[in-house]
Order: structure tokens, then C-alpha cells, then sequence
């Protein structure tokens, strides 16, 4: 789901289910590789949703969460942040990561 300025709250702050942001741009490589594994984490883990927004339109979203780098991997749990990591890494790896938060 793509997250903007104006749908993050309603979407992510409110959610029932934990909720991972990526924050991600096209011109970026190491979020084109993280983008699939991203997209699989979200069919195949129950109880997530996956948001992301791009830095280049959402550059008031990455501001507010201080985004310094991409990509770059919030977790919300209950409308809060419980987690924050940012760069490339295998599926096992995000997927332990946010696992824990389940």
C-alpha cells in the first residue's frame, strides 16, 4: 500500500495489525532489491500489512520520522514505533526482524 502524508494516520497509526513502512525511492538499488522481498513478507507473514512510501513524494513523512537513509524499515505496533532499521538485508533477516513484533 503506498502511504502519504495525507492516508498515514488512518492507515498506519490506526491499524489493527502490526504494520512495517518502508521507506524507499526508484532510483535507489538496494530498495529495488529489498522491494520484492517486501511484497512477499506481506502476502505470506499472517498478521502484517506493509506500507510504503516513496521519500521523493513523501518528503514530509521522511522528515517526520527521520529518515536519514533508504531504505529504511519502521515497525508500528498499536499506532507506535517499536522499531527502526534501514538497509538492504536477506528476507530471513527482515522477516526475524519483524517476527519478534508479532
Amino acid at each position: 500500500m503506498e502511504l502519504t502524508k495525507e492516508n498515514f494516520d488512518s492507515v498506519v497509526l490506526q491499524a489493527e495489525k502490526l504494520v512495517l513502512v518502508d521507506f524507499w525511492a526508484p532510483w535507489c538499488g538496494p530498495c529495488k532489491v529489498m522491494g520484492p522481498i517486501v511484497d512477499e513478507m506481506d502476502e505470506e507473514i499472517e498478521g502484517l500489512m506493509v506500507g510504503k512510501v516513496n521519500v521523493d513524494e513523501g518528503e514530509s513523512l521522511a522528515r517526520q520520522f527521520n529518515i536519514l537513509s533508504i531504505p529504511t524499515f519502521i515497525i508500528f505496533k498499536g499506532g507506535k514505533e517499536v522499531a527502526k532499521f534501514a538497509g538492504a538485508m536477506s528476507k530471513e533477516e527482515l522477516t526475524e526482524k519483524v517476527k519478534q513484533y508479532l
